[in-house]
């Protein structure tokens, strides 16, 4: 794979074919590389000077994942149609409307000018593309087929998208229920209880202890919210910095989530789809089986995965059959274990891993599409409940007092 390394921004003048005065910024490994280019595009040049020594894109929105799919999508159909890689590359970030999609493409663009190799200038900026990305490319340069090879990202980066929007639907259900629930109770204790507190003070009668317990709390979350605010922005950071500095933390919490009831299932399956869909893009583009381990390892989406697939990775440069060393790990299910020993022993991997992948990416689909079947009554039966119970509460002494007047 290539050499990753970062690119300078420059600012440049010139002037073109007619003498006409130019200028313009561009981002190049160096100050020769960037003369090089412009004087391919016909610009005498007068005087480059480095802008920062960091690359960054201008104004827009952020690069995301989806964008980088999109982008690998319109690289493959426009390959595929005939069209040149550089002009290709010229159309797509000229029709881009997000002005940091226009850099980036604009700066791969005039390092392919340049005469670098696409894989190579891709490496430059790894923000956006991984090294399974960099490596299918430098598979399809090496083997001639770079049309067939994007067209294969693009399918990859498009199916893995989707299941990451499916896992997310999942785990912000369940979010969502807590969240609301707080927000609710929070508004009542804190708004809506102390209201009734100033009324029963009038009663001169004792309060039933349902009530007591909510004036009580009320009291509690009036003088204490900034505490209960403190502890769960604490608890959020904490666990941001756990899972960005402790490789120990990221494997128990994701350990945690496998162990989740229902989450917990569509989390094995998300993570045994993009292990298959993962294997079967790489093998099929010609990637030895153990160097595509390592691309595969990362892909899953969790740690309990990655781990398992990277000591599967030294079982199979061993020569241990990749059915056997999945069946040692304990985490795969028997369907995927056996669908892959059929795929070694035919000697069509690539298609029996697609097969799985397509399989459980499904079974994905239609966990969520339940799980939020199931949620969205279950979150007003909550809010039902809560709001229910205070009103109750609150209401209890009013009652009371009616028994007694009547």
């Amino acid at each position: 794979m290539a050499k990753q390394q970062t690119d300078t921004r420059y600012t440049w003048e010139g002037t073109d074919r007619k003498g006409r005065r130019m200028k313009g910024e561009m981002a190049a490994a160096n100050e020769t590389a960037v003369r090089s280019v412009l004087r391919g595009q016909g610009v005498a040049v007068l005087r480059v000077r480095k802008k920062s020594e960091l690359f960054s894109f201008g104004k827009g929105k952020a690069i995301t994942p989806k964008d980088i799919a999109i982008l690998s999508r319109q690289m493959a159909t426009m390959m595929q149609a005939g069209v040149p890689l550089v002009q290709s590359l010229d159309i797509i970030g000229r029709g881009d409307a997000n002005p940091k999609m226009q850099d980036l493409v604009s700066a791969i663009k005039n390092e392919v000018e340049s005469g670098t190799s696409l894989s190579e200038s891709l490496a430059k900026h790894p923000k956006y593309f991984d090294d399974l990305y960099i490596n299918l490319v430098e598979a399809g340069e090496r083997s001639g087929a770079l049309e067939a090879l994007l067209d294969k990202v693009a399918t990859y980066q498009e199916k893995t998208e989707a299941l990451k929007a499916k896992i997310k639907k999942a785990l912000v259900y369940p979010a969502s229920i807590i969240v609301v629930a707080f927000a609710v109770t929070a508004i009542l204790l804190v708004f809506v209880v102390p209201q009734f507190q100033s009324l029963f003070q009038g009663f001169g009668a004792d309060l039933p202890a349902f009530t007591l317990f909510v004036i009580n709390l009320s009291e509690w979350a009036q003088s204490n919210w900034w505490l209960v605010l403190g502890v769960l922005a604490l608890a959020i950071w904490g666990h941001k910095q756990g899972r960005q500095r402790s490789q120990k933390y990221v494997l128990l919490t994701d350990k945690l989530m496998l162990r989740l009831p229902v989450v917990g299932e569509i989390l094995v399956k998300s993570a045994i789809a993009r292990y298959a869909r993962t294997l079967s893009t790489m093998f099929s583009a010609g990637v030895p089986l153990v160097d595509a381990l390592d691309s595969v390892a990362g892909a899953t989406g969790n740690k309990v995965y990655e781990n398992a697939v990277r000591q599967m990775k030294d079982d199979v440069s061993t020569g241990q059959p990749l059915h056997l060393s999945m069946g040692q790990t304990e985490i795969f299910t028997n369907l995927a274990i056996q669908m892959i020993a059929i795929g070694e022993e035919s000697g069509a991997l690539d298609d029996m891993s697609g097969k799985v992948a397509d399989f459980y990416e499904r079974e994905v689909d239609d966990a969520v599409d339940a799980l939020t079947s199931l949620l969205e009554p279950l979150i007003i039966s909550v809010i039902g409940v809560i709001v229910g119970g205070l009103i109750v509460a609150m209401y209890l002494p009013i009652f009371k007092l009616g028994a007694v007047v009547g």
